[in-house]
């Protein structure tokens, strides 16, 4: 008779440890579910001559206080000479070409420099390589 309590206690501990671990896993797996649903990004458009070449479009996840610059360096090529971006995925200026890369946050052109730019949530950036209008 005692081994047969035995063997139920044991029954009844083996039961609880599967049944604690099963909750932990859906504990985690819900965090992680979390925090993908509340992930922000950003979509960046990498082109040429005012849109007509298309190069790169992405949607980049960030963290708050993301700045442009690290976002762009983290997702893309990027060369850049002086602070200034000179290449992006390989598309550069030819010489003698008067052509920059310029762009624009949520349809309107940047008033900072990509190094100080604080991505928000759902920007959309644009970044194009064409001559000064």
């Amino acid at each position: 008779m005692k081994k047969f309590y035995v063997s139920l206690l044991s029954l009844f501990l083996a039961v609880g440890l599967l049944v604690g671990c099963g909750q932990e896993n859906t504990n985690q797996e819900n965090t992680q579910t979390a925090e993908t649903e509340t992930e922000e990004s950003v979509a960046i458009t990498i082109s040429q001559d005012n849109g007509a070449e298309v190069i790169a479009e992405e949607e980049i996840a960030i963290e708050d206080g993301a700045i442009l610059m690290d976002v762009l360096k983290e997702n893309f090529e990027i060369e850049e000479t002086d602070g200034f971006i000179t290449g992006i995925e390989g598309v550069t200026s030819a010489e003698g070409e008067e052509k920059y890369w310029m762009y624009d946050v949520n349809g309107e052109p940047a008033t900072l420099g990509a190094n100080e730019l604080e991505l928000s949530p759902d920007d959309e950036v644009v970044f194009d390589l064409h001559g000064m209008e």
